[in-house]
């Protein structure tokens, strides 16, 4: 669990980088999924943008994000989510 602190750093760090992923009108699907675990275990952080033509709420790819990834929502903005999950081999140091 990421505290205040933690997440400001990891926002902070977002900020600078460009969405991985889009998703669209075909919304979630398990291979989504597999792409975002193989990004989180390769680079810990990973920004998403929902495109204007997806159907689910942000509330619901957020939540179903991070059960299937075992991620944690690190920021909600806009049309972006920011997820973070620890590597075995840390890259990123939290404060």
């Amino acid at each position: 669990m990421l505290n205040g602190k933690q997440k400001r750093y990891l926002r902070s760090m977002a900020v600078n980088e460009k969405a991985l992923f889009q998703i669209g009108k075909d919304g979630l699907s398990q291979n989504l999924f597999r792409s975002v675990k193989e990004a989180l275990k390769a680079r810990e952080l990973v920004k998403i943008s929902i495109l204007k033509t997806c159907e689910l709420s942000m509330n619901e790819i957020a939540v179903d994000l991070c059960a299937n990834t075992s991620a944690e929502l690190v920021q909600k903005i806009g049309k972006t989510l920011v997820l973070y999950k620890a590597s075995k081999e840390r890259k990123i140091i939290l404060p």
